[in-house]
């Protein structure tokens, strides 16, 4: 078994540098919603010192001169889908595996990988202008690992395939890195592994599968299989529906109407609910929840769950489900700071079984009423139509700060760059 991960160099920094090419060598970070935390950084970011996840407010403190940038979603899932239509060409099997990152199934190929896989770096980067590496194992842990060499060393160029290596060789590489670098060991699993005398990946690799496994657990035992070539984890090439779907988002500003909660969870519905009907898929309930700032003196925090009598995809449906639960738990007074919905208890909408006392003229209707929001989404950009009281057309004051996002150059019309010719 041959396995590829190939994942975009700092995704989202890379992605507006595509069409801002003045921030080529600048320091840049890219923040969450509402302008929050930092969720990306350039390598000019990173040597100075700022590390991911912290507030904006105190990474100004840390360096000066860095690039601030707003989150831009729908550019950065624009580039991703053509990322991966453009992997697809490489490998008839493709598992996608975040935004950013791709297993491509190798098996078979007879020719140098190192050469075919610098092919696909030189075209992804022709055609959309990202930088990847691409890393190869016989196991999904080894070619992420081998991912992490070809990005940390730039003596690979950006490929690194651990088939082709001896073992005495990879052996050697695999004392040198840090156990912390495998895929799935995280800082507490660190911490165990390094109280045992565990710190490199070749010890790991060298651990007796079943200590690990009663010390640890199953997953563990999993790693050190994988890291000796055994394959645990196949490629999912068909990605499983999701069991929950939550839509959420921080307000810009401190919320204190009823009016304007219900205006946000109705967008949160009607988003979720565009995702719900794209799985094939109805929701046996709805959670919703708001909260004040944690920080603040006079904290609260409040969820409640609406279960439905009839399974549903329906946003209207969905959205007044979902009402009927924030105005359950709304407290007058408070300065809210975010509300969020999350549609549980899904089910495949093909096994549903039908109502014998619904109108099914009615119904399908409203399913085609559904299909054509949908369409119409899809097609002119989200949330172009919905439900009115979710606020579509008006002017949400409470919205997310986004005071430094760079336009969607790819996906809307009056947004495309502008090449001048001198």
């Amino acid at each position: 078994m041959k396995i590829a991960l190939v994942d975009v160099n700092n995704c989202f920094v890379s992605c507006e540098r595509v069409f801002a090419p003045n921030l080529e060598g600048r320091p840049v970070v890219v923040l969450s919603s509402n302008d929050g935390c930092v969720v990306a950084r350039s390598n000019e970011a990173k040597a100075l010192g700022i590390p991911m996840g912290i507030p904006w407010f105190k990474a100004k403190g840390i360096a000066q001169g860095v690039v601030p940038l707003s989150s831009n979603f729908a550019l950065y899932a624009d580039m991703s889908n053509r990322f991966m239509s453009i992997l697809s060409t490489f490998s008839p099997n493709i598992e996608t595996y975040s935004i950013d990152e791709c297993f491509l199934d190798f098996s078979g190929f007879s020719f140098d990988l190192s050469g075919y896989a610098q092919q696909i770096r030189k075209r992804v980067k022709q055609w959309i202008g990202l930088p990847v590496c691409v890393g190869i194992g016989s196991t999904k842990t080894l070619a992420k690992l081998a991912n992490h060499v070809a990005k940390k060393r730039s003596e690979w160029q950006g490929v690194c395939d651990f088939t082709s290596m001896e073992e005495a060789r990879l052996d050697r590489l695999f004392s040198e890195i840090d156990v912390g670098e495998v895929w799935g060991v995280g800082k507490k699993l660190k911490e165990g592994l390094d109280s045992i005398g565990i710190g490199s990946v070749f010890e790991l690799k060298s651990a007796d599968q079943a200590r690990m496994k009663a010390l640890f657990g199953i997953n563990l035992g999993r790693m050190v299989s994988e890291l000796n070539g055994n394959a645990c984890r196949d490629l999912e090439i068909v990605s499983p529906n999701q069991h929950g779907i939550m839509s959420s988002r921080s307000f810009g500003r401190g919320v204190f109407a009823c009016e304007e909660l219900e205006e946000a969870a109705s967008l949160h519905v009607s988003i979720a609910a565009q995702k719900l009907r794209a799985q094939g898929s109805v929701c046996g309930a709805v959670q919703v929840y708001i909260r004040t700032s944690p920080f603040s003196l006079d904290a609260y925090a409040m969820g409640s769950t609406v279960p439905l009598m009839d399974s549903t995809d329906d946003t209207l449906l969905l959205i007044k489900a979902a009402l009927s639960g924030l105005r359950r738990i709304y407290r007058p007074g408070y300065a809210y700071a975010k509300a969020g919905i999350v549609l549980i208890e899904l089910s495949d909408k093909r096994r549903q079984t039908a109502d014998l006392f619904a109108d099914r003229e009615e119904a399908s209707k409203r399913s085609r009423l559904m299909k054509t929001l949908d369409e119409i989404n899809l097609r002119h950009g989200r949330n172009k139509v919905g439900p009115g009281i979710s606020g579509i057309s008006a002017d949400r004051s409470w919205s997310t700060k986004k005071g430094n996002r760079t336009p969607a150059y790819t996906t809307d019309w009056k947004a495309l760059p502008v090449a001048l010719a001198l």
